[in-house]
């Protein structure tokens, strides 16, 4: 399944000089709003459908973790083990409620979460 199949033209793929790179395991690797930090990488998606990371979010917005679509990705840092985003905090925590792995196999799920990211004028300008 590519990015397209969900309808948001490449925000579920890493975007030319975001810093990824094939086989990069971002476990553990703090994630960077706009404005400051969200949380850190609890697991990615790589190999198979839409990429994507899970952020722990921690206490922040309540344990709560977030479903991050690739193509928000800006930036890669792996000495600093710093992943940074284009959205904000506060966009970031009113993402689409991600509650269970199994709406990550979801298209109507997917769908909603990469609409909600390409809204963003800093996502579409990082995917774009």
């Amino acid at each position: 399944m590519e990015g397209n199949d969900v309808g948001t033209d490449g925000i579920w793929s890493y975007a030319p000089g975001s810093g990824h790179r094939e086989g990069l395991a971002l476990t553990g690797f703090r994630v960077e709003a706009t404005d400051g930090i969200i949380g850190h990488v609890d697991r990615q998606a790589d190999d198979t459908g839409p990429r994507h990371l899970i952020v722990d979010t921690g206490a922040w917005v309540f344990g709560r973790s977030l479903v991050v679509p690739a193509g928000t990705v800006t930036g890669i840092d792996e000495r600093a083990r710093t992943v940074t985003v284009a959205c904000t905090r506060a966009e970031a925590k009113d993402a689409p409620r991600f509650e269970t792995d199994r709406e990550t196999r979801d298209p109507g799920y997917l769908a909603a979460v990469g609409a909600y990211y390409a809204t963003l004028s800093h996502a579409s300008r990082a995917s774009g």
